[in-house]
């Protein structure tokens, strides 16, 4: 940085300035997903002494238990973007339905998808949580959004990014043209620069899965994930193991050292766990962005059609070369899943 402070604003605002035709809605749209950032972070930094933690007795759409500060994570999203004319439509983890704007307001030319706090069954013992965000840019003609809008291949994305809050709060986000990280500053309440042009290190060194439902995977995978420890195949050093829990606390250390995370689809939830338009795609925008990969096992994640808002999907990422060789594995060895998940996976009509 030659020593010059770049904070987050700078940054988007340098970005947006190569672009002569950039009307601001997208900068503005990323600094109030940065506040966010900051007031969930505040609230996670305080969590046991605000009587924040713990389930809030109620479930979301998936049927899993809510947190208290993931609901408070989803309102404060919201609130902050509800009423900026910057958003047609806006869908989150935690909703059933499309979330609705105020009409007034709703007239703007993106889509906003999140999900407000990724591993938050992890906040009780204080480890890493996050929060995950996609950008589509409005498709249809009428003023306001529609499911259409909303239901776009990663192929669309404007901007997609990430906070995570740890020992430190960072926020990562591309618009497509590299990655950039930055790390919450508390004592000034600012987003700096600390992390430019972020590329997945080669070689790799970390594997990161939930080896617990092995049991339940296709034989590709288990046959990948012997590969992985160098027991499958000669001469293969072996990557380590490392699984948080907390996918985007995972993908973010496999991001900054090298490696690949996958929650593969299997028998009891052949079509995968992972959101796509809240989780996958994102994180799918992100690695590619970064020289990585991320695959539902059959092919790119980037070019999968959505056809349900709610829609879940097998997700491996990380470096290109592991990710590919899982696809080789599940090739060679998952034909009868292949042949059960590719009409999933290519269905068009929308579902409700």
């Amino acid at each position: 940085m030659s020593g010059k402070i770049v904070t987050i604003e700078r940054h988007i605002l340098d970005k947006q300035r190569k672009f002569p035709q950039a009307t601001g809605e997208l900068t503005s749209l990323l600094y109030d997903l940065a506040l966010a950032g900051k007031m969930i972070a505040n609230e996670t930094r305080r969590a046991g002494l605000t009587n924040i933690l713990g389930k809030a007795g109620t479930t979301n759409v998936y049927g899993e238990q809510q947190q208290k500060l993931d609901m408070y994570a989803d309102s404060i999203i919201f609130k902050l973007n509800d009423h900026t004319n910057r958003l047609c439509a806006m869908a989150s983890e935690e909703h059933e339905d499309l979330l609705e704007i105020p009409a007034h307001y709703g007239k703007g030319n993106y889509v906003l998808l999140f999900d407000p706090l990724d591993g938050s069954s992890n906040i009780d013992v204080n480890v890493s949580v996050g929060t995950i965000f996609a950008i589509h840019r409005k498709i249809t003609k009428g003023e306001k959004g529609t499911m259409s809008d909303v239901l776009q291949s990663g192929r669309n994305l404007v901007a997609a990014g990430y906070m995570i809050y740890g020992s430190s709060t960072m926020m990562v986000y591309t618009t497509g043209n590299g990655v950039s990280g930055f790390t919450l500053d508390p004592s000034i309440g600012e987003f700096l620069l600390s992390h430019d042009d972020i590329r997945i290190p080669e070689p790799p060194k970390f594997y990161s899965c939930n080896q617990g439902y092995e049991k339940q995977w296709t034989y590709g995978v288990r046959r990948y994930t012997k590969w992985l420890q160098g027991i499958d195949g000669e001469g293969h050093e072996p990557l380590s193991a490392r699984y948080i829990g907390s996918m985007i606390a995972d993908f973010h250390r496999n991001l900054l050292e090298g490696g690949v995370y996958y929650y593969p689809g299997d028998v009891n939830k052949p079509f995968g766990k992972i959101r796509l338009l809240m989780e996958a795609q994102a994180l799918a925008f992100i690695a590619a962005n970064a020289g990585g990969y991320a695959s539902d096992g059959v092919g790119d994640i980037l070019d999968v059609q959505p056809h349900r808002l709610h829609q879940r999907a097998p997700l491996f990422i990380g470096n290109k070369a592991l990710v590919r060789q899982a696809e080789a594995f599940i090739r060679q060895h998952d034909q009868a899943w292949i042949e059960q998940y590719t009409p999933y996976r290519e269905q068009t009509v929308i579902e409700a």
